[in-house]
């Protein structure tokens, strides 16, 4: 609903300073260009998810996803004890962590929904610090390809899509330890 009312809201102003400034024809123009330039990015990116899901699925197939997900179950036992007692919430939580680091999002939000639909099961509704902790490890993930990044620049043209790897494990990896630092400060403040 918020959404709604921003994009209304850009619309409205965007119409009102094009009929102030008398650029009425160039703003019908800029927004016809950019509908075009959405659809072509849409369709260039589905391509490329299309490939790295099908990745994923080979993945998957032939048990490298289930051997990622296992380097990281001593991991996540010492992140999540209480979460890894259960089998099925700890392969969930694992299998979105390896979708994570390979990028692909949009494959690890169904794992990652999975796993927060187990872990609130007996929390009265209120999230635990296990729960908010897989919230900031799913959202700071380190990722070693960045699918969707390199797909978005391809598409427009980069000639090597991959060349931002090291900023990105750098980036990544300093954001998933400053949530987790932040998570565990603010599970103990909350406690107190």
């Amino acid at each position: 609903m918020a959404m709604a009312w921003l994009w209304t809201g850009m619309a409205v102003v965007s119409f009102f300073f094009g009929a102030l400034t008398g650029q009425l024809g160039a703003l019908g123009n800029a927004a016809l260009e950019g509908a075009a330039a959405a659809v072509e990015l849409c369709v260039s990116m589905a391509g490329v998810m299309a490939l790295w899901t099908g990745v994923m699925e080979v993945m998957e197939q032939c048990g490298l996803s289930a051997a990622l997900a296992r380097l990281f179950r001593p991991l996540l036992r010492r992140l999540l004890p209480r979460a890894s007692r259960d089998p099925e919430t700890l392969a969930a939580i694992s299998a979105n962590l390896s979708a994570d680091l390979l990028g692909l999002g949009n494959a690890a939000t169904p794992l990652g929904l999975r796993a927060a639909r187990r872990m609130a099961c007996g929390c009265g509704g209120v999230a635990s610090d296990e729960l908010c902790l897989l919230v900031v490890l799913n959202s700071a993930s380190i990722q070693l390809l960045p699918t969707t990044v390199a797909g978005v620049r391809s598409a427009l043209g980069c000639a090597d899509p991959f060349d931002i790897l090291p900023a990105v494990w750098l980036a990544s990896a300093l954001s998933v330890l400053v949530g987790l630092a932040a998570a565990k400060l603010l599970a103990r403040v909350w406690r107190e």
